[in-house]
């Protein structure tokens, strides 16, 4: 089909260059060979009129047009996937739909998990893929290159919808036999101990609790800085140390291994976590179906 005199299969093809930036990869996305894809650049190329993508060093760099077609781009076969491909209707027992979460270890370990054993008997050839949070979030959930994003409130952005997951609260983690803890956790014995915290991203920012934490304790020694939630119980295990952890990942650990679970010197706020989609998507019976997977998994485990 074609659309002044533009082969809308291209569209496809010009999508898979400007995401990968490198023609082999986009051969691999579009299942074609790489000759085929480099065929498929130069009609790209000659009806734009642009190079679209230029070779520097061992890099493709997406010219200053090609550049502005990416994001319209995305939208348009993002609404096509949803309102036209997608359109009918949604059987999740031979639905074959693939979907690509961003979410913390934190969310991977006490939701997704279970969501998806969850999923699994009622949707069991539908495939996820688990994305680590980073920071081009909203570029990639406007781009529709992740279906959701899971995180606290104060990272969302404003552009698409959202709606309350689920919540938490904050606890004190230290090992079972830490000689300087007994069952209470006051704010001088805290500042008195080690910590290991979490920082997050790239830029190393500190995570919402570390981040409110320091607010209450300018004094604390931080012995140890980690980028995962899940290895906090480990770097507990056997030393005097101190974390602040969510109660549903403590409580996972707290199970299995030897650890104690206290309140808290200092009130936090709960942690509030949320799921957004393209607005694009409110439409889409698949996303639709998840959605309410979500909501029906939260409310049997109440």
């Amino acid at each position: 089909m074609r659309f002044h005199h533009l082969d809308l299969n291209l569209l496809v093809a010009l999508d898979a260059m400007l995401t990968e930036k490198n023609v082999t990869r986009a051969a691999d996305k579009l299942n074609v060979s790489q000759s085929a894809a480099s065929g498929l650049l130069a009609r790209l190329r000659e009806y734009f009129d642009d190079e679209l993508l230029v070779k520097t060093g061992r890099k493709m760099i997406a010219t200053p047009l090609a550049i502005s077609l990416e994001e319209p781009l995305k939208r348009v076969l993002l609404d096509i996937q949803t309102n036209i491909v997608s359109n009918k209707e949604f059987n999740p027992e031979t639905s074959t739909r693939h979907f690509r979460v961003m979410a913390s270890d934190y969310v991977t370990s006490v939701f997704l998990a279970p969501f998806f054993n969850h999923i699994q008997p009622l949707a069991p050839n539908m495939t996820f893929d688990i994305i680590p949070n980073n920071n081009q979030y909203e570029e990639l959930l406007s781009r529709g290159d992740i279906d959701f994003l899971i995180q606290p409130d104060v990272y969302m952005t404003a552009n698409h919808p959202k709606q309350l997951l689920f919540e938490d609260h904050y606890v004190c983690v230290v090992w079972e036999n830490n000689p300087w803890v007994g069952d209470e956790m006051s704010y001088d014995l805290y500042l008195s101990l080690g910590h290991i915290v979490i920082n997050l991203g790239e830029n190393r920012a500190p995570s919402f609790e570390e981040d409110y934490a320091r607010k209450f304790g300018n004094a604390r020694l931080i012995e140890v800085s980690t980028s995962n939630f899940n290895t906090l119980p480990h770097l507990l295990n056997g030393t005097n140390r101190v974390a602040i952890m969510q109660y549903r990942l403590a409580r996972i650990y707290a199970d299995t291994m030897p650890l104690k679970i206290l309140d808290v010197p200092e009130k936090i706020p709960n942690l509030k976590e949320y799921i957004q989609w393209n607005k694009i998507l409110d439409s889409d019976p698949a996303h639709q179906w998840l959605k309410m997977q979500s909501v029906a998994l939260l409310m049997d485990a109440k």
